[in-house]
């Protein structure tokens, strides 16, 4: 049986059994700061977990998963993997374990026919109900149930003496039986064994305690049910293989990979090619970039392992792009998304691939010649180790070289490596750069305001003023309290509002809620927490009490401005798809009362002429004053007519659409304006990269767009009277003056040189001789960094063998150049990394090639500090 009948039919069974069938949720899980991945089924539904009521209290799902932490295992084993679908049935305080278990055996030995005799079940030692429900009423046999510890058969596993804190509970597992020919052979072999003979399929969880802080665990309210089946695993059962990567899903891929390699290359290594490619596709799909931070850095960490793992079975170019297509093909019916998107994904692989590659030629010579030096240097292994560790942390930070790789290399050379010193660096570097991800530490996060919240009637749309009551009011500690005496500042929940609340990158409104002229809160933020709408009130006037009557009024003119910016994003997304192609989409945006940003799919900077056709684009359909159509229809039917979607956006079963003329239909929640001659006027500020791939353009409507042209209006009035000439002649007359300015500095950096000439050998004698080898840190006033490169080049000329540091500031800007000669350099001293440090004391940064590199700075007091540390730096490596 096919896996995307297996999908389908599982789906099908639950709709059968009243559960509300959800789509996938994104990779990246939106405002859940508890994982970087979703990683489970159950992620998406976890404030249904906490206790919301909301529409459906059963659930099931076959949602796409993304795990890291078995990474050495992808390959080695049949069934592990980096990404995966999980099939899942959920309760929400609905039905327990007894319907749980009926129908998982239902579907597993009715709808798929797996014979009984096949399938062996796993309990929690000390859960006599699942233990009695498998063996009276499914009648499983004594010797086929196993019952297991808090290791294997506990979720979280071992929750209950090491945490975390929150819902957790006993499971029970389904595993099927390849037969006693296969794994160690022991008569006594039952799931408990690793040996292969049994693969777990089914994972059923059975949520019913809450622990708190110390490991007691007391009965929840709600008991629920959270259930997970790798459809992976089920498809090898299901097809008879005895590897998910003999299935369907990866078949074709592996295929291909073992083309490529053009001989019989080791399979293992294959299957993790094959299963990193689905992994780094469905990533970047939905919207994590190669990066060297949190996400992006998995992503990285998964292409540049699949080149490597491509390397080792004879494939010497970037290949793995070529794979997107396959992937896409293979799983074009449940996510037919990644087909429309996979040139684009392509080319983003493929660029990251080629970046890799440079990487490995530059790398690798440097690492054999480092080892070999660090060698000759260091005699005690422990202090090898840790220039080892320190060496790759360098090659992490600079180049975004995976650990792994160095160590490795590392390994192959008979090099010592300190894992652990590199882990300190690297926990350094995030601290210093308070970059590093904020995981939170229990199961479940809720938002700041806890308890019972009511729903809030949004009502924006339609009006800009409304009369509403007071339902609820939360104090600055988030403590509900009956009324405002004695706060300075609030937040109200009313039964209806017409407040947008910030969100799809729109920003919030803000306004007044008031009683009378004496009594006034001023809206200055708006959340939205489930179904509640919270007004974040600034300063209060006057007493406002929960049930109270009020008026709530927007800014209408912030509002519109708003509206403006937000119109213009969709007709912005229209003409790039118009003018680029139709692989352009969304990728992220903001919109602000002030301005709007707008993140995209591109393979490359737009041309001037790309730029100003997309500008003039927007401006037509502005022209045109057409009219905004909203509707609500369901999202699956809006996406079937053509309406496009953000990526990261999760939508309701039901979306609003809005269609403007014949040139943007999109799903939004946003505000807008009635039609497009409101906005006025729309003007392009800047267009730039911000990853691979993507491309950002920042744009303004209405007044501030015409404020900004008239700005430049009047500097180009005030540049046209500085330069005595009319503003048709302004571009010559600045020409002339630039000319004029880069020949008076040639003229003075030809006059420096020439005096800096005659003191070369007093440079020469202020360095030291350190093993033979002469250390110069040398200041020469007001030089620029073509005097300080030819002065370099004058004093290599002039020495054998030496490490060489010239600094300068010139209208207060730090230059500082470092160069070492040939021989040194073919010892593995390199200036391009000992001069980052070097820049760091005067605030700038550096690089450039191994014998000759340059850095600025912003700090000139401390170019004498910076001089002290190169020739610190310089001394260690030659000593």
């Amino acid at each position: 049986m096919k896996a995307d009948l297996l999908r389908k039919k599982f789906l099908e069974f639950f709709a059968g059994k009243k559960h509300k069938i959800v789509v996938s949720d994104s990779l990246v899980p939106a405002g859940d700061p508890t994982v970087l991945f979703t990683s489970a089924g159950m992620n998406q539904f976890k404030k249904q977990f906490l206790g919301q009521i909301t529409d459906f209290r059963r659930a099931a799902s076959s949602q796409k998963c993304l795990r890291t932490d078995d990474l050495d295992k992808v390959g080695q084993t049949p069934f592990h993997h980096t990404f995966f679908e999980m099939l899942g049935n959920f309760s929400f305080g609905d039905y327990f374990k007894k319907e749980a278990i009926a129908w998982a055996w239902e579907f597993l030995t009715e709808w798929l026919k797996i014979p009984q005799d096949k399938l062996w079940v796993s309990v929690y030692k000390e859960d006599d109900e699942a233990y009695q429900i498998w063996l009276k009423d499914i009648k499983i046999g004594k010797d086929k149930i196993v019952k297991l510890g808090d290791k294997e058969n506990f979720w979280p596993s071992e929750a209950k003496q090491k945490g975390p804190n929150g819902p957790c509970g006993p499971c029970s597992e389904i595993f099927y039986d390849y037969g006693k020919d296969i794994g160690c052979g022991k008569k006594d072999c039952d799931p408990a064994c690793s040996c292969g003979r049994f693969a777990e399929i089914w994972n059923l969880v059975f949520t019913q305690f809450n622990r708190k802080e110390g490991g007691s665990l007391e009965p929840l309210p709600n008991r629920n049910i959270d259930t997970g089946m790798g459809l992976e695993r089920l498809a090898a059962v299901m097809q008879g293989v005895k590897s998910n990567f003999e299935t369907d899903l990866f078949e074709p891929i592996v295929k291909e990979i073992v083309k490529e390699a053009g001989r019989s290359p080791n399979l293992k290594i294959v299957y993790v090619v094959a299963d990193h490619i689905r992994a780094m596709s469905f990533a970047i799909l939905d919207g994590v970039l190669p990066s060297n931070d949190n996400r992006g850095y998995v992503v990285r960490k998964l292409i540049r392992r699949g080149v490597n793992n491509c390397r080792q079975i004879g494939i010497k170019k970037a290949f793995l792009y070529k794979l997107v297509s396959v992937v896409s093909e293979v799983m074009k019916e449940p996510y037919p998304e990644l087909l429309d998107r996979r040139e684009n994904i392509a080319a983003i692989i493929k660029r990251e691939e080629e970046s890799f590659w440079n990487v490995l030629k530059e790398t690798e010579p440097k690492m054999i010649s480092s080892f070999e030096l660090f060698r000759k240097e260091l005699k005690s292994t422990s202090e090898l180790a840790k220039k080892v560790a320190e060496f790759a942390f360098e090659l992490h930070d600079t180049y975004g070289y995976p650990k792994e790789m160095t160590q490795n290399f590392a390994k192959d050379n008979n090099v010592p490596f300190d894992e652990k010193y590199f882990d300190v660096l690297m926990q350094e570097q995030k601290q210093r750069s308070k970059s590093a991800s904020s995981m939170a530490g229990d199961v479940f996060v809720d938002a700041e305001i806890k308890g019972d919240l009511e729903a809030t009637e949004f009502v924006g749309y339609e009006t800009m003023e409304e009369k509403s009551k007071i339902l609820k009011i939360f104090d600055q500690e988030n403590n509900e309290v009956k009324t405002t005496k004695g706060l300075k500042t609030a937040k109200i929940i009313l039964d209806k509002t017409p407040f947008y609340a910030e969100s799809g990158g729109q920003i919030c409104d803000k306004g007044i809620i008031s009683q009378d002229k004496d009594a006034k809160l001023e809206v200055v933020d708006v959340k939205k927490i489930h179904q509640s709408i919270i007004h974040i009130c600034g300063s209060i006037k006057g007493e406002f009490k929960v049930g109270d009557k009020v008026n709530a009024e927007v800014d209408i003119e912030r509002r519109l401005a708003i509206a403006r910016n937000h119109t213009a994003t969709h007709l912005l997304q229209a003409a790039l798809r118009k003018v680029l192609g139709e692989h352009v989409q969304q990728q992220g945006s903001l919109v602000a009362e002030d301005r709007l940003r707008f993140d995209f799919t591109h393979f490359k900077q737009l041309t001037k002429e790309e730029l100003s056709r997309v500008e003039e684009l927007v401006n037509e359909y502005i022209i045109n004053n057409d009219t905004l159509k909203v509707e609500e229809k369901t999202t699956a039917q809006a996406k079937k007519e053509g309406a496009l979607a953000f990526f990261a956006e999760k939508y309701a079963d039901k979306s609003r659409v809005v269609k403007i003329g014949a040139h943007s239909k999109e799903l939004c929640g946003g505000t807008h304006l009635k039609a497009t001659g409101q906005i006025g006027l729309f003007k392009i500020l800047s267009e730039g990269s911000v990853a691979q791939g993507i491309r950002r353009i920042e744009a303004t409507t209405g007044k501030v767009a015409y404020k900004n042209m008239k700005q430049k209006e009047e500097l180009i009035q005030e540049l046209s009277n500085m330069l005595k000439t009319d503003e048709g002649n302004l571009i010559s007359s600045l020409s002339k003056l630039i000319d004029s300015s880069k020949a008076l500095d040639r003229r003075l950096s030809s006059a420096k040189l020439e005096s800096v000439q005659k003191s070369l050998n007093d440079i020469i004698a202020s360095g030291k001789v350190v093993n033979a080898v002469k250390i110069i840190a040398y200041k020469i006033d007001d030089a620029d960094f073509g005097v300080l490169r030819s002065v370099m080049d004058m004093l290599k000329k002039n020495i054998k063998s030496a490490i060489i540091t010239l600094g300068s500031v010139k209208d207060g800007a730090v230059m500082i150049v470092m160069g070492v000669t040939d021989n040194l350099k073919d010892k593995g001293i390199d200036a391009s990394d000992m001069i980052k440090s070097v820049a760091e004391v005067v605030e700038g940064k550096g690089g450039g090639r191994s014998d000759l590199a340059q850095a600025g700075g912003s700090n000139a007091s401390k170019l004498g500090e910076a001089l002290s540390k190169a020739i610190e730096i310089s001394e260690r490596k030659v000593r």
